[in-house]
């Protein structure tokens, strides 16, 4: 069965529990499961014990309820029934439930694009007000500057140059968040990630000082190239990098890894097959101070950031370019450190997807 099934009698002795089961909660295969207290088998997820305790109480039981457990971050969506004997007496509760943490993300990935198609009517709107004042202010305080320096007044002239910095960086970020909302058409050829994580350490390092950064990459022998834009990859991972030398502050370690894996998918058939696609697997790893557990759900988010002169777009924009390469990005953060776990397909056969023909690889880019 694709769903999981768990049994339980009057007394709370689990009578069944099935593989799949077994799975979702990340239990151990054992038979010591059946015949034991389901608040000892299912210790690590109190919230699934508090559902459970509850049931012999309830006379309407839930029925394609949804539960977010805790511990390891999956959803499920879950029915609770009664299991009576012939005199219509309860001696026995019967859980069924499905992992239906794909199913939230790909909704998660439409209620991202929707929010961005407003974002982006909004964004083009403002940018094209906002632009040339910024750029009327630069070149104004560019004159002015000038006029300073002949008047010999360095005070007058810092404050210039302060006018002319903020002017840029407002103009970056509304550059940003118009690049951000703009869709993705890939130019997809066949790309080696060796070359691509190459060219993103190196314009990394032009952008962020790496002082006393220890930086390790580690590419497998044989890595299949896949199907993906280098320019928006190599965006990606410099993204990543850049993230990773931010948090370190010029002290520790990056780690970057890439090795060949498998990216699973579940069917929407009435079966609900696990599809197994071959992929690659990069990791950017740092041993920093870690993403507080109650940011971890934010920081993809467009313009939500920690940082005092971020723009709160790398993240999302990194998101944006993993979903349109069909792929997955996780995150595993704690004290030692923060992980970006980034799984691509060889393959991609997304719509927006526009082949260049004539070309079989590119191993430069033009940033």
């Amino acid at each position: 069965m694709r769903n999981g099934v768990l049994a339980i009698t009057r007394d709370g002795t689990v009578a069944e529990i099935n593989a799949e089961a077994l799975r979702i909660f990340q239990l151990k295969r054992s038979p010591n499961a059946v015949g034991r207290h389901f608040s000892v088998v299912l210790a690590k997820h109190p919230d699934m014990v508090r559902v459970l305790h509850s049931a012999f109480e309830l006379s309407h039981l839930p029925n394609r309820a949804e539960l977010r457990l805790k511990t390891t971050g999956k959803v499920i969506g879950y029915t609770l029934s009664h299991v009576r004997d012939e005199r219509a007496r309860s001696t026995g509760v019967a859980l069924f439930f499905k992992d239906l943490t794909k199913v939230e993300q790909l909704e998660e990935r439409e209620r991202l694009r929707d929010r961005l198609v407003a974002l982006g009517e909004m964004a083009a709107a403002i940018a094209h007000e906002v632009k040339n004042p910024l750029a009327g202010i630069e070149v104004m305080a560019g004159l002015l500057k000038r006029q300073a320096a002949m008047a010999e007044s360095p005070d007058a002239q810092s404050l210039l140059n302060d006018i002319i910095s903020e002017a840029k960086m407002a103009n970056q970020i509304v550059h940003e968040a118009l690049e951000f909302v703009r869709p993705i058409r890939l130019q997809v050829e066949h790309t080696a990630l060796a070359d691509v994580l190459q060219s993103a350490v190196a314009l990394a390092e032009t952008k962020i000082p790496r002082r006393d950064i220890t930086l390790e990459v580690k590419v497998e022998e044989g890595l299949p190239p896949i199907q993906g834009d280098h320019h928006q990859l190599c965006q990606l991972f410099t993204n990543l990098l850049i993230n990773a030398f931010e948090a370190l502050e010029g002290t520790g370690t990056v780690r970057v890894s890439a090795r060949e894996g498998v990216l699973e998918e579940e069917g929407h058939g009435p079966a609900g097959e696990v599809h197994s696609t071959r992929s690659v697997v990069v990791q950017v790893a740092d041993n920093g101070p870690g993403v507080p557990r109650e940011l971890r759900d934010r920081i993809f988010n467009a313009f939500f950031t920690t940082k005092p002169q971020g723009s709160g777009l790398g993240l999302a924009i990194v998101r944006k370019v993993v979903d349109a390469h069909d792929g997955r990005i996780d995150i595993q953060s704690g004290a030692s450190g923060t992980c970006f776990q980034v799984t691509l397909p060889v393959s991609g056969a997304n719509d927006w997807f526009v082949p260049r023909p004539g070309v079989l690889a590119r191993t430069s880019t033009d940033d």
